[in-house]
């Protein structure tokens, strides 16, 4: 250990070195920790803008880490070694070799290249704190130290696992969280303010604006519940069962003495999958997390789209609520503001409806014993998770938190309805509350003046049409 020098991350070289691999050797940026595989990459893969995310090298991270120190402790690393590739291993869960990870998600389906970036990446860095040359994989091998009892095969989805784990765990829950929170106070605010229901965009029977934000919480307290749920299959790695399932090649009692320490410095309950097999040749528990993000998004895109429409006007739309002035809305028409968070929530939505068709598609692609889809499956999903967890804040701060009634519109929306005639109904029946309805719309009558010129009176009407009863119609019966 005393050989271990405290060298700051960086690499001042210019131009090229020489690396190797099975197939030969190659030129790789000298000022870059990665070696030969990733360089191959770079090479044949460069395809389009998307890089794969910088959470699944962070997962990857704690593999490395978390092996290590288990090889180190039976002794099938050196313990200098083995401390020597977790201090590294460190340094990438920082985020602090992010650099050192620049391939695209187009690659090879199993994410070999990711892993083998991550182990050539170690490798290297590890070899320049001991002064040590880089490329030479002495005396920290990529595969014989780094990836010790590990393959891609079970390790790619580990870290899928583990990044989608926290990014439901420390960002989509909180903010779906907070969101419910401030869906629910405005509900509670608003619980006795009447407003008039609306059905097949049509006028309905009246309720209150909180029952009907109540509604809005509701869906995301299931939402929530749903999200919850997945994470008992994400909780189950694959780490331990290697290239097929076996285990060939990691030592007994690998995955749960890994799995254990994961659990540990993660603080998330990460167990050995029950079915290896199963764990490398499906990428079921993603499916189900993409699944449960469409959802959340179903249901955003409903509240959105209810604020959209709610907030028209000024003047000609439903205007029954008044959506904070967040920005101008037009170059060409002064004074125009628009529902844009609004706007945004819905777009996203969209994005993440198509992120799950197409995860859906690579999860029905395993074939026997390797899903080899898994680079679009955590590109999608961690894509889903981080545009709702920013996107859920938005409308939240932006547009929830902000919102107001406009309570002469809803005022004039109940002392205009037609459809609170629904009430007389049980009482004159279903046919004369009809000729009352329609007498109102054609003479273009109050609801009341039309009742009271078909001949209910006035006491039973104030009686049985009262706006505040009706929505809470047990109150409302006639004795």
């Amino acid at each position: 250990m005393n050989r271990i020098k405290d060298l700051p991350i960086g690499l001042q070289a210019s131009g090229t070195r020489t690396e190797s691999d099975s197939l030969g050797e190659i030129q790789v940026p000298a000022d870059h920790y990665w070696g030969a595989q990733t360089q191959r990459s770079l090479i044949h893969f460069n395809i389009g803008d998307d890089r794969m995310p910088k959470a699944v090298y962070h997962a990857y991270g704690f593999i490395k880490k978390t092996a290590a120190i288990v090889n180190g402790r039976a002794g099938r690393l050196p313990q200098w070694k083995a401390d020597l590739i977790s201090r590294v291993a460190d340094e990438v869960i920082s985020g602090a070799l992010d650099s050192e990870f620049p391939l695209y998600v187009w690659q090879t389906g199993s994410g070999t290249q990711s892993n083998m970036n991550v182990n050539e990446v170690i490798s290297n860095r590890a070899i320049q704190l001991l002064g040590g040359r880089l490329g030479s994989k002495h005396p920290v091998h990529p595969n014989d130290h780094v990836n010790m009892g590990q393959s891609s095969n079970d390790t790619f989805v580990t870290a899928m696992h583990i990044a989608a784990t926290m990014a439901l765990e420390r960002d989509v829950l909180p903010a779906l969280a907070r969101l419910r929170d401030a869906t629910a106070a405005r509900s509670k605010e608003w619980e006795n303010t009447v407003k008039i229901g609306r059905t097949h965009l049509e006028d309905a029977t009246p309720l209150t604006v909180g029952q009907e934000w109540s509604g809005y919480a509701a869906q995301l307290d299931d939402a929530s519940d749903h999200l919850k749920h997945t994470l008992t299959w994400l909780y189950r790695l694959a780490i331990g069962g290697t290239a097929v399932g076996t285990g060939l090649n990691a030592p007994p009692d690998f995955s749960r003495e890994v799995t254990a320490l994961l659990a540990d410095l993660t603080g998330f309950p990460f167990v050995g999958a029950p079915n290896t097999f199963a764990a490398q040749a499906s990428c079921d528990a993603l499916v189900r997390v993409s699944t449960a993000l469409r959802a959340l998004a179903v249901s955003l895109f409903k509240f959105a789209n209810d604020m959209r429409w709610l907030g028209s006007g000024p003047r000609t739309g439903l205007h029954e609520l008044i959506l904070p002035s967040n920005e101008p809305g037009s170059s060409i028409m002064p004074g125009k503001v628009n529902p844009t968070q609004a706007e945004a929530m819905l777009m996203v939505a969209i994005q993440v409806i198509g992120n799950d068709d197409a995860v859906t598609m690579a999860g029905a692609e395993g074939n026997f014993e390797l899903n080899a889809f898994r680079p679009i499956i955590i590109n999608n999903v961690l894509h889903s998770a981080r545009l709702l967890s920013d996107m859920m804040d938005h409308f939240r701060r932006y547009l929830v938190e902000g919102a107001q009634l406009n309570t002469s519109k809803l005022k004039d929306n109940v002392d205009h309805s037609i459809m609170m005639v629904t009430a007389l109904s049980p009482v004159i029946g279903y046919d004369k509350a009809a000729l009352i309805a329609h007498r109102a719309l054609n003479e273009n009558l109050t609801l009341r003046d039309a009742a009271l010129k078909s001949g209910v009176t006035a006491a039973l009407y104030d009686h049985v049409v009262n706006p505040e009863r009706l929505t809470r119609p047990g109150v409302a019966t006639i004795n």
